[in-house]
C-alpha cells in the first residue's frame, strides 16, 4: 500500500532525505521547485514549509509526515506523534545581551519583554515562574530585537549557538529541546496501519532493537 509523506523545508530537509533514501524511498536531493515526487514503488513524498507538515497530516493530505518537535509546540492542528527520530536537534533556550549579565545572575526588569517566534512555549515558561511579560511576535531576525532595545530577552531555537555568538548574545536558560518526530493522521494510521508501521520501523530502528 503506497504512503504520502510530507517533510520540511529547510535546515530538516536534507537529512529527512538522508533518512528517507537509506531505507529505500528514492526522493531528489535538489528537488528544486518541486513540490512532490513519486517514486517507482509508488510513495509520493510533498515537500512543504515546516509549519504547514501538522496541516496536511491532520487534514489526510499526507499519510505521516516529518516535523521538528518545535513546530509541534506552537501548532494548533492535531497529529498523533509516534516517534523520535532522533535527527535535527536544537534547543529552545532564553537568550538576552551578554552585556546584561543575566546569565550571571543578575537582577531581571520587573516586567519583561520577550522577542520570540514561539508565543506558546514562552508564555507558559514565564508563567511558571510568575514573571509578569510581553510576547512580542517576531518571525525572522530575533536576535536583533535585544541588540536594539526591542525586548530584554528572546526565546529562540539555537543548534551550534553561533548566530547567539555573533550578536554578542548569551543563553539564561534552557526550556526545552527539539529533535525530528515521525507524525501521523489517526485515520490513516488505522486503514493503513500495516504499511506505516512498516515505514516506521525502517525510519528508526531502535524500535526493532530487542
Amino acid at each position: 500500500m503506497s504512503l504520502t509523506i510530507a517533510i520540511p523545508k529547510g535546515l530538516l530537509f536534507e537529512p529527512s532525505v538522508d533518512r528517507l533514501r537509506a531505507v529505500g524511498i528514492d526522493v531528489p536531493a535538489n528537488p528544486g521547485r518541486k513540490l512532490e515526487s513519486v517514486d517507482a514503488a509508488g510513495t509520493r513524498v510533498l515537500f512543504v514549509r515546516p509549519a504547514d507538515v501538522p496541516a496536511y497530516v491532520e487534514f489526510g493530505a499526507a499519510d505521516c509526515g516529518i516535523v521538528g518537535a518545535d513546530v509541534l509546540w506552537e501548532t494548533e492542528h492535531h497529529v498523533c506523534e509516534l516517534s523520535d527520530l532522533r535527527f535535527g536537534a536544537c534547543r529552545l533556550v532564553v537568550a538576552a545581551r551578554r552585556s546584561d549579565r543575566y546569565h550571571e545572575g543578575a537582577q531581571l526588569p520587573t516586567f519583561l519583554r520577550v522577542a520570540t517566534k514561539f508565543a506558546k512555549r514562552a508564555e507558559a515558561y514565564f508563567a511558571e515562574r510568575d514573571l509578569p511579560v510581553q510576547i512580542i511576535a517576531l518571525h525572522g531576525a530575533v536576535e536583533l530585537s535585544p541588540v536594539v532595545g526591542l525586548a530584554d530577552l528572546i526565546v529562540d531555537l539555537v543548534a551550534t549557538g553561533k548566530t547567539l555568538e555573533e550578536n554578542d548574545l548569551v543563553v539564561v536558560d534552557e526550556i526545552a529541546s527539539s529533535t525530528a518526530r515521525f507524525v501521523v493522521n489517526e485515520v490513516r494510521f488505522r486503514a493503513k496501519y500495516a504499511a506505516i508501521m512498516a515505514l516506521l520501523e525502517r525510519l528508526d530502528p531502535a524500535l526493532t532493537k530487542p
